[in-house]
């Protein structure tokens, strides 16, 4: 195809990311369809509960560095070529990067567990939540995923994650097979967690260099903390506005409910994958860009939030056309109540988009300490619509509640913050005229 060395690491690395996430996606639906099935919807409900409270504390497992450590990463020189051990600086970064994410998710795990078994009523819940909080600490070998996107090379975490959705299914397929109870389906839940971390410490070793190569460093821990500070904050109420639905849907109504809920999040988190695809490939290009040509930069933040806003457009429109088919072919008749509640949510994947691809731009250009402004507000929001719309309209009700926080975090939440305002104009020109450049994609990778 005649493409420059740049633009063949853009397209393979777009390439592995594409169809590891598909792979990922479509392999953990395939299986949550089976599980689903067997369990029912109020044992998946209560799987969902588990899994949902303990992500309501990941934000404060990770303190916000993921974001900080890519941006800085990507900035050192010398790094990312096949063979090459990282230099110093990388080093730097990656050993006291996980050196603060090691003692952040120790903490962490301790207060998941002393809050279940301090405000939860049912025995069973407190030990699946004791037990699903250990995956906290395998969190912690997210540094490496973070490195390998920092150098636009996904090829070897993406093998990585591929094999984990691989083994993990074929572990739940055999529970199923043995009539396993829903505590073992949670621990192969956990353990899908322990497959991925050893998998990109095995693909690092093998591809990078060894870890113990990292070296810890008081100021660079001083540095991470104060720049993804205010990540944490923000981040902190976005996990909140992320999960408490589904608390709330259990506490508020049952966990029959809850699961219903949880098949049509399923759905939805499929279609997530596109602007999380578009940020993985696109961002770290960005960050370079925006150093060296400011007025480039420019064009390309447009155009990465143009495609990505109106493929989630037309993408969100096709599955709320199908949802009755796509639910009762997969999940079953017993899930059918769950239909209308796709369809509304479905259109979160839009909302998603103009937040997710927001939050890149903030990050590139080092505007983040605001940030946690429009996330702390938006998930009072959240929790306020919730309590609202729950009692009047069940299930649907928090659907469309999901749908109007991320709409006023990633977007309304700009006009009250002067210095996101670009961000404002580049989604309101997005929403009007945005669907052009789907028919010129391929600038955008120039």
């Amino acid at each position: 195809m005649h493409l420059s060395e740049t633009k063949q690491k853009v397209v393979r690395n777009l390439f592995w990311a594409v169809t590891g996430k598909v792979v990922t996606l479509l392999g953990s639906l395939l299986v949550g369809i089976f599980v689903a099935r067997y369990l029912g919807p109020e044992q998946y409900g209560l799987m969902n509960y588990v899994v949902s409270f303990v992500a309501l504390f990941q934000v404060f497992a990770s303190f916000g560095l993921d974001n900080i450590e890519i941006r800085e990463e990507s900035k050192c020189k010398g790094t990312g070529e096949k063979g090459r051990v990282p230099g110093a600086e990388a080093n730097t970064i990656l050993g006291t990067a996980f050196g603060l994410r090691l003692f952040f998710a120790g903490i962490t795990m301790l207060l998941v567990i002393l809050t279940a078994w301090l405000f939860e009523a049912d025995t069973f819940t407190k030990w699946m939540i004791t037990l699903y909080s250990l995956s906290m600490i395998m969190s912690t070998f997210g540094v490496i995923r973070n490195y390998f996107t920092s150098i636009v090379w996904n090829e070897y975490i993406v093998k990585t994650e591929i094999s984990r959705t691989i083994i993990g299914a074929l572990i739940k397929v055999a529970l199923l097979l043995l009539h396993a109870p829903l505590a073992w389906f949670i621990a192969a839940t956990l353990f899908d967690t322990v497959l991925i971390a050893g998998g990109y410490l095995l693909s690092y070793r093998k591809q990078i260099a060894s870890p113990r190569l990292w070296t810890f460093d008081l100021p660079t821990a001083k540095y991470l903390i104060k720049e993804s500070f205010p990540l944490m904050v923000s981040l902190s109420a976005v996990f909140i506005y992320q999960r408490v639905d589904q608390i709330m849907v259990a506490k508020m109504l049952d966990n029959t409910e809850l699961g219903y809920y949880s098949v049509a999040v399923r759905f939805t988190e499929v279609l997530f994958f596109i602007p999380t695809i578009m940020a993985q490939t696109i961002v770290p290009i960005l960050t370079r860009l925006y150093k060296d040509n400011f007025e480039a930069y420019r064009l390309k933040t447009q155009q990465f939030v143009n495609v990505t806003v109106w493929l989630c457009v037309l993408m969100a429109a096709f599955v709320a056309l199908i949802a009755p088919w796509l639910i009762k072919y997969t999940f079953g008749a017993a899930y059918l109540p769950a239909t209308l509640t796709l369809q509304i949510l479905a259109f979160k994947t839009v909302a998603h988009s103009l937040s997710a691809t927001a939050g890149n731009m903030i990050i590139i250009e080092g505007k983040q300490q605001w940030g946690w402004i429009r996330s702390v507000s938006a998930c009072l929001v959240c929790v306020g619509m919730n309590y609202l719309f729950i009692p009047r309209w069940g299930v649907e009700g928090t659907a469309v509640a999901s749908i109007l926080t991320y709409l006023y975090a990633g977007t309304l939440s700009n006009i009250f913050i002067p210095p996101y305002w670009f961000v404002l104009k580049a989604q309101i020109k997005s929403l009007l005229i945005g669907w052009k450049d789907l028919v010129r994609i391929k600038q955008l990778f120039k």
